[in-house]
């Protein structure tokens, strides 16, 4: 499975640690993904998706089906 959101495509950013001292090191800053299964009734089966909290409230608010239709057009495989 990819370390991004396949909804929003959010992934893995780079960041600082800062100490008390304003030492800095570098650090990672992952989203928030979540291993979920939706089904399609237009086409009868289940898809798994690995998406991230915001991800999962958009397919709340345009539903999958349109998610789907837009992750289609930019080339996603599903």
């Amino acid at each position: 499975m990819p370390r991004y959101c396949q909804v929003t495509g959010k992934k893995t950013v780079t960041a600082n640690n800062v100490s008390h001292a304003n030492n800095r090191t570098r650090r990672t800053q992952k989203p928030n993904l979540q291993k979920k299964k939706f089904f399609l009734p237009g086409e009868q089966r289940w898809i798994k998706l690995q998406v991230s909290a915001r991800g999962i409230r958009i397919i709340d608010k345009k539903g999958i089906e349109q998610v789907v239709k837009e992750m289609r057009e930019r080339g996603e495989k599903i």
